[in-house]
């Protein structure tokens, strides 16, 4: 009662005011719950898929890096037994700079790989190709080469000092990839005594960090091979020490420097380390016993202490030299071991965070389970191999094939998943590359009598083209220039798009000036076809391939998109006249009276003969890869998409069919044929346990499969332009309830 004179009624308007105001904030919070309901606990989902490795298992190896640097263990957590992997996963230690050729003591030249080969095109010359048999022997000799050289290289294997018979003798081997945080975490008992490692990549340096913790005397060898130079291998010849050495340059109680020299290749390792440790060359008995041989390349670094911490940098020559000599060396420039691992920890929370994710924990579909497993360690492997400043390998980081180079045409099925996923400055990263390579691009071009810039296929960091009796014929890398520089100005929100369409324009343009030369005026049928190629189905032959599908496509998209360009740049009145002219007469997509597409409009017995039935199914990427267009029928893409999945050679595949299928399914409303495209059960389309997409015993790893596998994922569930749908490529039955957020949609 004291308080009852404070009370005063309220009027009928403020109550229904307040009324209101109520309902509204009951609204909101009603939204809040759900918004926090709907949120994915990012954590929950990329931890429940860390690898686990129990045994030695020479196919489930695991890797640490930074995407232009990285790490490959075995059980251990180091490179203990690469003898024993070397066939499986490698135990690589690699970067994009870490380079080298043999002595070209034959004086081989570029030119001396080149052929003329007379295609019919309007320009009317027979442009020179680079081919790995251009005539004589001499020239034979120096595309064999040109190809092998330069090659990239094994930059040291460092491991516990532990004898082959010592894989009997490890126990309770417990491994997890903490995915999280980017930090490999090995146990095991090796003879009874308990070891443990700790593993780590720096984000910004090409530097690993370890820790060991045992009661036991602990040994690592750092042992540096010099180049085999073969196609694939893990690029490790152990038995020409007289080849290459290894110099120390400082040695001090905490830190050594070394440098390597490989013929004209030169680079420096810094070893730091904390506590008491020695470091020393590795030295042996010979059989005799009486003599005590030093191995020039072989170094261990020694402790008795419960735990030895240490970091080992690579450093290329063309570093800054200055920082390496002997006398600015000091201990402050030494990374503490702990900061390394935080710097990643922070660097991998952040990468999981801002990019996209997905959550299949809802779905009823016991695949689903794998399913969130390939996409959640593809992101992780992608990030690791694939996001330096040069195109990848296929193979990665994680040993050679072709010698270590990269293939362009590949280059979109690594790439374009970085801009869908949150993650475009990744794929700028490596875009950039094409700035140095452009003069030889345009070199390429003006040698075969076209406009522009034409894009090499299989190269490497210099671009120079290597020969190739395939590859020099391949014309569908040349869009993907435009394709990826597009994906980054859709996902640049601070200039809308404008700093990307500035920074890449002219490369667009001059990439689209050989696309318009290169298209042949058929003046009998008043249209333009494509021929003289090599399609992305690999097994027709360039002399008699006219009009593939997926390159007409393709060109299509390309030419269209590369003139919108020209309109942000207000360039219109320079090439969009003459192009759209072109672009709109382009040849339309050969079917057969079947209603079936042909792999290539002079390849008329496409369902007849085994050559056209094998390989990738390319002419599903017409509708799949690319968005809908004028050129394309659906019934056809739909009947051709289902006689494929009825009767293709699936033996004869590579891993980024099975997204390329998927892609073409979702877009034609054939959502349960998307989802079992990617979970096919084929052995190029099987995922190990740290989530490499196994191809055949050459190539144990094959990331454009993992990354075709995002791309389509991503397709799956953001759409593409003008699709309203949630989920398209998801059936709708209630089966796969799929959570997602941070993906950007297609073109």
């Amino acid at each position: 009662m004291y308080f009852t004179h404070l009370f005063v009624p309220l009027s009928q308007e403020t109550n229904e005011l307040l009324n209101k105001m109520k309902k509204y904030l009951m609204i909101l919070m009603a939204g809040f719950v759900l918004a926090t309901q709907a949120q994915i606990n990012r954590h929950t989902v990329v931890a429940r898929n860390n690898p686990v490795v129990t045994a030695i298992d020479s196919l489930a190896s695991l890797t640490v890096g930074n995407g232009g640097f990285a790490f490959t263990v075995d059980a251990t957590g180091l490179q203990s037994f690469p003898d024993t992997y070397r066939n499986g996963i490698p135990l690589g230690t690699m970067s994009d700079w870490g380079w080298h050729s043999f002595p070209n003591t034959e004086g081989y030249q570029a030119h001396e790989a080149l052929k003329a080969y007379d295609f019919g095109h309007h320009n009317g010359i027979a442009g020179t190709y680079s081919v790995e048999n251009a005539g004589t022997e001499r020239q034979k000799e120096a595309a064999n080469y040109l190809r092998a050289n330069p090659h990239r290289i094994h930059l040291g294997c460092i491991g516990l000092d532990l004898k082959s018979y010592d894989q009997k003798g490890m126990k309770d081997i417990h491994q997890e990839l903490d995915l999280w945080n980017g930090i490999i975490n090995s146990r095991f008992n090796l003879w009874g005594n308990p070891y443990s490692v700790t593993t780590a990549c720096h984000p910004d340096r090409d530097m690993i960090a370890v820790t060991i913790e045992s009661g036991q005397e602990k040994n690592i060898v750092l042992r540096f091979p010099y180049p085999t130079g073969k196609h694939t291998d893990d690029a490790c010849d152990w038995e020409a020490d007289n080849k290459h050495n290894t110099q120390v340059l400082v040695q001090e109680p905490q830190y050594v420097i070394l440098k390597r020299t490989l013929d004209s290749t030169t680079y420096y390792i810094k070893v730091c380390w904390e506590g008491e440790a020695t470091f020393s060359r590795d030295k042996h008995v010979t059989p005799n016993g009486d003599l005590l041989v030093m191995e020039p390349n072989n170094f261990h670094l020694y402790s008795e202490e419960n735990c030895l911490k240490f970091t080992c940098e690579f450093i290329p020559e063309d570093h800054d030299k200055t920082t390496y000599e002997p006398s600015l060396l000091n201990k402050n420039n030494m990374i503490p071991i702990g900061e390394v691992f935080e710097t990643t920890r922070n660097h991998w929370n952040t990468y999981w965070n801002e990019g996209g994710i997905v959550d299949f924990s809802h779905c009823k579909d016991p695949r689903a389970k794998e399913l969130e497993r390939r996409v959640v360690l593809s992101q992780y492997l992608l990030a690791v191999n694939c996001a330096g400043d040069t195109p990848p390998q296929e193979t990665g980081l994680t040993y050679n094939s072709w010698f270590g180079k990269y293939h362009l045409e590949m280059i979109w099925w690594h790439q374009a998943q970085f801009a869908l996923w949150g993650h475009p400055e990744l794929l700028e990263r490596s875009l950039d590359w094409y700035f140095k390579a452009a003069p030889k691009a345009r070199e390429i071009a003006r040698r075969q009598g076209f406009d522009g810039l034409r894009w090499m296929k299989m190269t490497d960091p210099s671009a120079e083209e290597a020969p190739s009796k395939v590859g020099s014929f391949l014309i569908w890398q040349q869009p993907h220039l435009i394709y990826l520089a597009e994906l980054l100005r859709r996902a640049d929100k601070t200039s809308n798009g404008m700093r990307i369409v500035n920074k890449y324009g002219d490369l667009v343009e001059e990439t689209a000036r050989f696309m318009f030369d290169f298209a042949d005026y058929d003046a009998k049928n008043d249209r333009y076809v494509l021929k003289g190629i090599i399609p992305a189905q690999e097994t027709l032959r360039a002399a008699e391939t006219v009009n593939p599908p997926f390159e007409l496509s393709y060109w299509h998209w390309g030419m269209q998109t590369a003139m919108v360009w020209q309109q942000r740049r207000n360039r219109t009145y320079i090439y969009n006249k003459v192009w759209n002219g072109m672009t709109n007469k382009l040849s339309s997509l050969a079917y057969n009276t079947d209603q079936l597409y042909l792999a290539a409009e002079t390849a008329t017995d496409t369902y007849r003969d085994i050559r056209f039935t094998s390989d990738h199914p390319a002419l599903l990427g017409a509708f799949g890869i690319m968005p809908y267009s004028p050129q394309v029928n659906r019934r056809v893409m739909r009947n051709t998409l289902n006689w494929i999945w009825d009767h293709w050679n699936w033996n004869k595949t590579w891993g980024w069919d099975y997204p390329m299928v998927a892609m073409t399914a979702a877009r034609l409303n054939e959502p349960q044929k998307a989802v079992d495209a990617l979970l096919m059960d084929k052995r190029t389309n099987t995922y190990l346990v740290s989530g490499h997409n196994y191809q055949d015993q050459r190539l144990r790893l094959y990331l454009p499969g993992n990354g075709g596998l995002l791309t389509a994922v991503a397709l799956m569930c953001a759409g593409w332009d003008g699709c309203t749908e949630k989920n398209p490529g998801f059936p709708h039955d209630g089966s796969w309830d799929v959570h997602w957020e941070g993906i950007q949609r297609m073109p």
